[in-house]
C-alpha cells in the first residue's frame, strides 16, 4: 500500500505542472518536437525538384531508373525520461533538493507529452539500471511514473552516466526524445552520448546546487561524499582552498560544455536556487526558432 502522503504529492504535482503545461508549454512542445520524427512509407520515381538526398540507391540500381524514398510524419513521438537517482541528488542548500527539482521537471515534460498524445517512458539509474518503465500513453501511466520517482528507493548510490545511454539504445528501436536529467558529476560518458545523440534527440538537463559552484568561507566543515560515504574535514576559510575549488568547478564545467558542443546536443542548465521554468521556456523558444 502506497502511503497517502505519496498520493498527496502526486496530486500537487499534477495540479501545479498541468497549469504550466496548459498555459505555456503545450504550443511550444508541439512546435519543437512534432514533425521531428519521420518514418519511411514507400518509394516512387524521381521527378525534377526532388531532394537527391532521398534517392533510394538500392532501388535505383535494381531498376535502372532513379527512385526516391517517401516519408510521413510519425503520428506519435516517444519521450524517454532518464533520471539520475544516485545519492548526489539528495543534496540541496536552497529551498529544494536536486531530486525534487528533477521530479518536477519530469512531471512537466511527461504531462506535456501526453497532452500531445505521445508516449512516455522512464529509466532510473545509478551505477546500474534501477528501474525501467516502457513508453505508453495516458495520464494514468504518467501518474505511475511520478509515483515511482517519488516512492522508489534505489539500491546503489553511485553514478554511471554512460549506462542509461547504452541501455536506451538497446531497448528502443524507434527514435525518441530523450531527456537525461542529472547533475552530470561523472566522466566516461562521452562515447555513449555521441552514439545516442545520432539515434535520438538527446537533451541533457544539468541540475546544480549553488554550493557546488562556490565554497563559502564558514570555517571548519566536515564534508561527506553522498555517493561514496567518504568524509573529510576541510577549512573553508582558507582562500587558497576556495580558489582551487572554484578552479576545479570551472574546469569541470568547461569540459562538460565541450563534450555537449562536440556532440551537438542542446543542454538545459538548471540551478535549484532559481526558477527552472525560465530555463525550460528559453530552451523551448530556442528550439522552436531553429525548427
Amino acid at each position: 500500500m502506497i502511503p497517502k502522503e505519496i498520493f498527496r504529492k502526486i496530486r500537487r504535482l499534477d495540479i501545479r505542472t498541468n497549469k504550466v503545461v496548459k498555459d505555456i508549454f503545450s504550443g511550444k512542445y508541439h512546435s519543437v518536437f512534432k514533425g521531428r520524427g519521420m518514418e519511411f512509407t514507400e518509394v516512387r520515381e524521381y521527378v525534377v525538384g526532388d531532394d537527391i538526398r532521398n534517392i533510394d540507391w538500392n532501388v535505383t540500381a535494381r531498376t535502372g531508373e532513379p527512385y526516391v524514398k517517401i516519408f510521413e510524419e510519425e503520428r506519435e513521438l516517444t519521450v524517454m525520461l532518464m533520471v539520475d537517482v544516485s545519492s548526489s541528488g539528495e543534496f540541496g542548500t536552497a529551498t529544494s533538493m536536486k531530486r525534487d527539482i528533477a521530479l518536477e521537471i519530469c512531471a512537466l515534460l511527461a504531462f506535456s507529452a501526453i497532452d500531445n498524445n505521445d508516449l512516455v517512458g522512464l529509466i532510473m539509474f545509478t551505477d546500474k539500471i534501477e528501474r525501467c518503465i516502457m513508453p505508453k500513453k495516458g495520464k494514468r501511466h504518467v501518474l505511475r511514473i511520478l509515483r515511482e520517482l517519488l516512492y522508489f528507493k534505489p539500491e546503489d548510490t553511485q553514478t554511471d552516466l554512460a549506462l542509461p545511454l547504452d541501455y536506451l539504445n538497446k531497448i528502443t528501436k524507434r527514435s525518441a526524445i530523450a531527456f537525461m536529467i542529472s547533475d552530470f558529476i561523472g566522466e566516461g560518458y562521452e562515447k555513449a552520448m555521441a552514439v545516442t545523440a545520432k539515434k535520438h534527440d538527446l537533451v541533457p538537463i544539468v541540475i546544480t546546487d549553488p554550493r557546488e559552484l562556490e565554497m563559502p568561507g564558514i570555517g571548519l566543515v566536515e564534508m561527506e561524499d553522498a555517493e561514496t560515504g567518504t568524509t573529510v574535514l576541510i577549512d573553508t576559510s582558507d582562500p587558497q582552498l576556495r580558489s582551487k575549488f572554484g578552479l576545479n568547478v570551472s574546469e569541470a564545467q568547461l569540459k562538460r560544455e565541450k563534450v555537449f558542443k562536440s556532440i551537438g546536443v542542446d543542454k538545459i542548465d538548471i540551478r535549484i536556487d532559481k526558477p527552472y521554468i525560465d530555463e525550460l521556456i528559453a530552451f523551448f523558444k530556442k528550439r522552436a526558432a531553429r525548427y
